[in-house]
């Protein structure tokens, strides 16, 4: 199954409110007709579009322009929906079901056939209906699309202004509205960044390439005031004390903790009470987001108890501003995998994985980066790539699971840079064909990669652009094929160039042993088996150190894991037992791996909503367990399968 967060099930992360699935991208042919109903796009551009909508609905460009800027960076993917469940540029929603809880143990929640009520999950129909066209033009017409979000603030408008205003300023309480949420510091926060974007001004060519230009309006001030109609509700603790550094611009507000079902404390959302690392529950790893929608619905649906999940800290495309949202102590539904939730805090990076570069800002990633710092101080975190991991980097479960894992911050996000900022760059040694352990290093600015966005009906390849991996083939030779991985490619057949086959990539940062060399070429063992990428120079590569295990003598090959649970006698009565399973992987005897280090197993049992952590319990086993760079993902092996080779 290929899985991206942009348009598939988001599984233990944000929830999909969607109406369909794994979709791709397709052109950026467009109707730019006023009033128009046509449903076949016709080629323009959307600088049209907007100043046409902008006429036609009396909405200033500056205004429509700018809230489109916040919910898409301009970028059409028509007819299909992000994680909100937003269609087009204007990110018009039509949200058809909500999540069940489910089980919380890998992170996952089934989806029921409840439609929501609330107004602004259907903001495509509302604006069908007041444009008298259907719904399905709004999804695929660029220029529709951007009719129907005029529309829509021109309706808002009437109910917060009882007019239509002219002064661009007045607007502020129809784009608060607009940003679907009825909680004053989400629907504020939206305002706040599209008259911020209206003040700075910005200016871009959409992946459709269509380049779209919104004029700097330097002293627009806007009227909070018109805001005051939408009653919205401010939470109570937005102010309170946060857990960030000091200078950080920083704000805490917080993530629902409700029982959904009065009949049914097991029914809760969004995360579980802990009292880590106090309770014995130790923090080993810092996961790194995506959010796959704009920071101020991400913040929204973590404030939704029925959405099942959240992350410890939203992070701000724009501006690098941060909004805590679950303390460190307690446990975030965040990773799809119980075990990494349990040692792990998350932090989420607005922005989508196949369009990184237009979203991965520098105020972000030092605001990030500072927050990790802080973060790996206080919990005494290792400051690597086996502890600070990506989302693509968190293993499935059990085997079912392996292939909907995600793949954000997905290949351009920039963790050279990233590692340079936390304080942990790599050393570039070179000469990496001399040390038995290897570092993947290739220089992100120039090592530019052809990526393909494949998910749903359409690929479509990517420009060359700063990537932070290479690609494994099969053998010394870039005609060779891509290796695959059998959970994504359970029928056989090569790796691909999609940017969500993550099977087939080695990410900056992972350690790896050096399995041979063969002219430009270097060989690693990489998820069971032999791969090669090219080497010329060292400029992929650095000498690294790590502990080395293989399998134990005698053993033809040993399991797998992705969680590292307690034997079963560990367990006391009333808790239940958690399965071992071995994931679809094997170590053939021969093969050795870089392991950061032994873990007990454990697991952390928290079934029901409570104030008080009566019910909850922390089993802890004998269990020992080897961390190991296996393939894009960490993995575990249980220390009784390997032997210690020694430290390289």
């Amino acid at each position: 199954m290929r899985v991206s967060k942009r348009r598939a099930g988001i599984r233990g992360m944000i929830v999909v409110l969607v109406t369909g699935l794994l979709l791709a991208s397709s052109g950026s042919a467009l109707a730019v007709r006023s009033g128009s109903a046509s449903e076949t796009p016709r080629s323009g551009s959307l600088e049209r579009a907007f100043a046409e909508a902008s006429r036609e609905f009396g909405v200033p460009e500056s205004v429509l322009k700018s809230v489109a800027y916040n919910e898409s960076r301009w970028d059409e993917h028509p007819g299909e929906p992000n994680t909100s469940g937003g269609y087009g540029v204007m990110n018009l929603t039509d949200v058809r079901s909500t999540p069940q809880i489910g089980d919380k143990g890998t992170g996952e929640h089934p989806w029921s056939g409840r439609i929501p009520g609330s107004p602004g999950l259907h903001t495509l129909n509302t604006a069908a209906r007041l444009l008298k066209v259907r719904p399905e033009m709004l999804k695929k017409n660029p220029a529709q699309n951007i009719r129907g979000g005029a529309a829509l603030l021109a309706h808002y408008a009437r109910q917060t202004n009882g007019k239509i205003p002219r002064d661009p300023a007045d607007w502020y309480g129809a784009v608060a509205k607009y940003s679907g949420s009825s909680d004053k510091a989400t629907a504020t926060l939206f305002a706040d960044d599209v008259y911020s974007t209206i003040r700075e001004g910005a200016s871009r060519t959409t992946e459709e390439g269509q380049r779209v230009t919104l004029k700097a309006r330097r002293g627009i001030q806007p009227n909070r005031s018109t805001a005051k109609p939408l009653g919205l509700a401010s939470p109570t603790t937005a102010s309170a004390r946060t857990d960030c550094p000091a200078g950080l611009d920083c704000r805490f507000i917080p993530a629902a903790y409700q029982q959904n079902n009065p009949n049914d404390p097991s029914d809760y959302g969004n995360y579980d009470l802990a009292n880590r690392e106090r309770d014995g529950l130790d923090i080993r790893y810092i996961v790194i987001h995506d959010t796959e929608e704009p920071y101020a619905k991400t913040i929204q649906t973590f404030r939704d108890p029925k959405s099942y999940v959240s992350a410890h800290y939203v992070i701000s495309s724009r501006d690098g501003q941060v909004t805590e949202m679950v303390r460190p102590k307690n446990i975030a539904w965040q990773a799809g995998n119980w075990d990494i939730n349990m040692h792990s805090v998350g932090i989420e990076h607005e922005g989508y994985a196949i369009d990184g570069a237009s979203w991965y800002t520098e105020q972000m990633y030092r605001s990030s980066a500072q927050l990790v710092r802080y973060l790996a101080e206080r919990y005494h975190i290792p400051l690597d790539r086996e502890h600070i991991i990506g989302h693509d980097g968190v293993p499935g479960p059990e085997p079912s699971y392996v292939a909907g894992m995600h793949w954000d911050p997905g290949p351009f996000w920039d963790w050279q840079h990233f590692m340079s900022l936390v304080g942990a760059p790599l050393p570039k040694q070179g000469n990496s064909n001399r040390s038995e352990v290897i570092s993947i290093s290739p220089y992100f600015g120039t090592n530019r990669h052809r990526v393909k966005d494949c998910e749903g009906n359409t690929t479509r390849t990517l420009k060359p652009q700063p990537s932070n991996f290479v690609y494994l083939r099969t053998a010394p030779d870039k005609h060779a094929p891509l290796i695959s991985d059998p959970a994504l490619h359970p029928n056989g057949g090569h790796g691909t160039m999609c940017a969500n086959d993550w099977g087939d990539k080695a990410v900056y940062g992972q350690r790896f042993y050096r399995a041979g060399s063969r002219g430009d070429w270097e060989a690693i063992y990489y998820g069971g088996k032999k791969a090669w990428f090219y080497n010329p120079h060292d400029v992929n590569a650095d000498p690294a150190h790590g502990t080395l295990v293989t399998p134990e003598a005698g053993r033809s090959s040993i399991p797998v894991y992705g969680s590292a649970y307690p034997e079963g006698s560990a367990y006391p009565k009333g808790v239940p037992r958690q399965k071992i399973v071995p994931l679809q992987y094997k170590i053939p005897a021969g093969e050795v791996y870089v392991a950061d280090g032994l873990v007990h197993g454990d697991y952390y049992y928290a079934p029901t909503y409570t104030h008080n952590l009566s019910d909850h319990t922390l089993v802890k086993g004998k269990n020992e367990y080897y961390e190991i760079s296996f393939n894009h993902r960490i993995a575990f092996v249980k220390k009784g399968d390997v032997q210690v080779i020694g430290r390289r």
